[in-house]
């Protein structure tokens, strides 16, 4: 494609801000489903970017903590509208997911005493487990390259579960110590700048004991936002060491609904700060939520994406985000034991779990879809059951 007719094929703002309300409001199937549309859509169809732009912000991305498809929505946003065009065509791909998590949010705060609720989540909470351990199988195999990494994971999923220890700490950690045996330390290179604002950006956020929930909410997703390495799903571990273990805002199944939501729902994973928002403190506790998970990303990508574009191959970046990825890979999968005790208590909802995860592995069948299915399965089973352990845990 020539330079000339890539150029009348340039978006205006307001092109931007319509795809990417559609592409937020249809917006199915993860990560990597929705980076490959857009690739087809914006280089193939529109002719908006070449491919080599495409790629670029796809590596680029990669390398930053936050949701992957989002902040590939905002670089290609500024590519082609500058610093308004970033912030406009990134809200328009969020605003459609929040609208459609706060209505349900609104759904389950009005009707949460309604059986029928129970009795669907009592099928969907295993296969909720079975989906983050096949997305974090994925992941896995994606980005776990060498046997430190295996290290790091291992350590981080003992801690994660014996300890249930502060998850920013054990990510911080694991990027020095990826800084220190793939970077500075063995080849005498100074940490760079890059690094070192990531490693501050997560241990510098403020404690949030005197804050009003509002500031809570806000202060606790932006240090969420900021160190998300890897996935989306990382905000899981977040989520149930500050929400139910430290606040106590959320009890453990009503954690689960939320981690459902944000997995069937368009868009990233990390929208179930939207719903925990309104659960929390309603409307506004929503808002405030959005805005603190998603601000990071934005910032990443305007700020930070400029330097890690010339600084991305320097053994110190590189080795930060192998060891915080490493951390991801761990925390999940401690999160995922830790929700299967409160998800999983008969045998029929082990048979869930086991079964969703087979058919994840052998079918590929899409989130939605699964949901739908073992939600139907605990309407039927739950009356005749009747599982008392479902209330107590």
């Amino acid at each position: 494609m020539s330079p000339s007719n890539r150029e009348r094929h340039t978006p205006r703002i307001r092109d931007l801000v319509w795809y990417y309300l559609r592409l937020g409001t249809i917006g199915f199937g993860g990560p990597v489903a929705l980076c490959a549309q857009m690739e087809r859509e914006l280089v193939e169809d529109r002719q908006w970017l070449s491919k080599e732009e495409m790629r670029d912000g796809i590596a680029v991305c990669q390398s930053l903590p936050g949701p992957l498809a989002i902040q590939v929505g905002i670089f290609i946003s500024y590519l082609r509208g500058g610093f308004w065009g970033a912030w406009a065509g990134g809200w328009a791909f969020i605003i459609p997911n929040f609208l459609i998590v706060s209505m349900l949010g609104a759904l389950y705060v009005h009707f949460s005493g309604l059986p029928i609720l129970t009795a669907i989540f009592y099928g969907v909470s295993p296969a909720v487990i079975a989906l983050i351990l096949h997305s974090c199988y994925r992941l896995a195999k994606l980005g776990m390259d060498d046997w430190l990494q295996w290290i790091i994971a291992a350590i981080c999923f003992a801690i994660t579960v014996a300890l249930k220890a502060e998850v920013a700490a054990l990510f911080v950690g694991s990027g020095i110590i990826g800084i220190v045996y793939y970077g500075s330390m063995f080849r005498r290179r100074s940490p760079s700048p890059t690094v070192a604002a990531a490693v501050s950006a997560g241990a510098g956020i403020s404690k949030i004991a005197g804050l009003p929930i509002l500031g809570k909410l806000l202060v606790f997703f932006l240090k969420a936002g900021s160190l998300t390495f890897g996935s989306g799903l990382v905000i899981v571990p977040f989520l149930e060491k500050g929400l139910v273990q430290n606040t106590g805002w959320l009890n453990e199944r009503e954690f689960l609904v939320a981690v459902a939501i944000g997995m069937i729902s368009p868009g990233p994973v990390v929208i179930t700060a939207t719903f925990v928002g309104y659960l929390v403190a309603g409307f506004w506790g929503a808002a405030i939520s959005t805005i603190g998970i998603f601000l990071p990303s934005f910032l990443f990508v305007l700020i930070v994406a400029p330097i890690l574009i010339r600084h991305r191959t320097q053994p110190d970046v590189q080795g930060f985000v192998k060891g915080a990825y490493a951390a991801a890979i761990g925390t999940i999968l401690g999160a995922a034991v830790l929700l299967g005790k409160i998800a999983i208590g008969d045998w029929l909802t082990a048979l869930i779990a086991a079964t969703s995860l087979i058919v994840l592995f052998r079918w590929k069948v899409s989130n939605p879809m699964l949901v739908a299915a073992t939600a139907i399965v605990g309407i039927i089973a739950f009356p005749i059951l009747r599982p008392a352990w479902v209330f107590v845990k």
